[in-house]
C-alpha cells in the first residue's frame, strides 16, 4: 500500500474508532440496570409484582427480577448456587432451614405479612360444607388439592391444622398433591378436584372460579419472613428491597392483595 493511500485512511480509521467508542459509551449509558433477584413464595406473585414495580420507580438504577415458587424449592435453588439476592418464604420453617444452611444474612430476617388458610370448592359446587371431616366424607368428594407438605408451606399448614382436628387421614387419602399453592388453586378453579386448601389471598384472586367453603384455623399463624441472601452481589439493594416491603408503602400494597401485617406491626 503506498504512503498516500495509507495517509488518507488514517482519518477514516480514527473516525471509525471514535464511532465505535461512542457507540460503546452509548450502550453503557443505557445498559441494563443492576438486576436484583427476588425469590419469593408463589402466593406472593401478584402482590410482589406491584411491590417490585413501585420499588423500581424509587430506585431507577435497579431492575427487580422475580422468581416465584414453593418456598422449599426456592431455598434448594439458592443452596445449589442459583443467583438470588432476597428470599421471601411463606412460612417460618422454610426460613429456619435457610438460617440453618447459612443461606441468608444474620440479622436481616423479618416477618412482613400474615395470611389465612381456607378450604375452597369450585364456584358451581353444590357441596354443603359444615366441617372438613364431613366434607371429605361425602361420596361426591373424590379428590382434594393439597400442597405437598414435604416442600410446600401451605401443605404444612394444612397438615398441621387437620391433624389437630383429626381429619388429616381422611383428606390425605383423597389428596392430589400440588407443587405450590397456585397449582392447588388451579386444580380447584378448573374443576379437576372437588375441594382444595389454599391461602385466603389466593382464593380471592379467582372469585368467578372458586368460592371459600370455610376458613381453617391454624395453630401456627401463617407468617411470611424475608431476608437478604448470603453472598448477594447486591446486598445494599437487597436490604433496600426488604425495607421497602416492610415500609408503610409496601405494607399498603400487600394489604391491597389481602395480606395482613405481622404481629407487632
Amino acid at each position: 500500500m503506498n504512503a498516500s493511500v495509507s495517509a488518507a485512511r488514517r482519518p477514516i480509521r480514527a473516525l471509525v474508532l471514535f464511532a465505535g467508542a461512542l457507540a460503546m459509551f452509548s450502550v453503557q449509558g443505557v445498559a441494563h440496570a443492576d438486576e436484583l433477584i427476588v425469590s419469593a413464595a408463589a402466593s406472593l406473585t401478584n402482590a410482589f409484582r406491584e411491590v417490585a414495580t413501585a420499588f423500581e420507580k424509587r430506585h431507577p438504577d435497579t431492575k427487580v427480577v422475580l422468581n416465584f415458587g414453593a418456598s422449599d424449592v426456592l431455598l434448594q435453588q439458592i443452596a445449589n448456587g442459583a443467583p438470588a439476592d432476597v428470599f421471601a418464604s411463606a412460612d417460618e420453617t422454610a426460613m429456619d432451614k435457610a438460617v440453618a444452611q447459612n443461606a441468608v444474612v444474620q440479622g436481616t430476617r423479618h416477618d412482613f405479612a400474615t395470611n389465612s388458610l381456607v378450604m375452597i370448592v369450585p364456584a358451581d359446587s353444590r357441596l354443603k360444607v359444615q366441617s372438613v371431616r364431613e366434607t371429605v366424607a361425602m361420596a361426591g368428594v373424590k379428590r382434594v388439592a393439597v400442597g405437598d407438605p414435604a416442600s410446600v408451606p401451605v401443605g404444612r399448614y394444612t397438615k398441621a391444622a387437620l391433624e389437630h382436628d383429626g381429619s388429616w387421614d381422611a383428606v390425605s387419602a383423597k389428596a392430589v398433591l400440588a407443587n405450590n399453592v397456585r397449582q392447588a388453586l388451579d386444580y380447584v378453579a378448573r374443576g379437576e378436584v372437588d375441594a382444595g386448601f389454599v391461602y385466603g389471598t389466593d382464593a380471592a384472586l379467582m372469585p368467578q372460579n372458586v368460592k371459600v367453603a370455610m376458613k381453617v384455623p391454624t395453630g401456627t399463624p401463617v407468617t411470611y419472613p424475608i431476608a437478604v441472601v448470603k453472598g448477594s452481589a447486591h446486598a445494599a439493594q437487597a436490604g433496600a428491597f426488604a425495607d421497602w416491603v416492610l415500609s408503610p408503602q409496601g405494607q399498603a400494597i400487600l394489604a391491597k392483595y389481602g395480606f395482613e401485617p405481622p404481629a407487632g406491626r
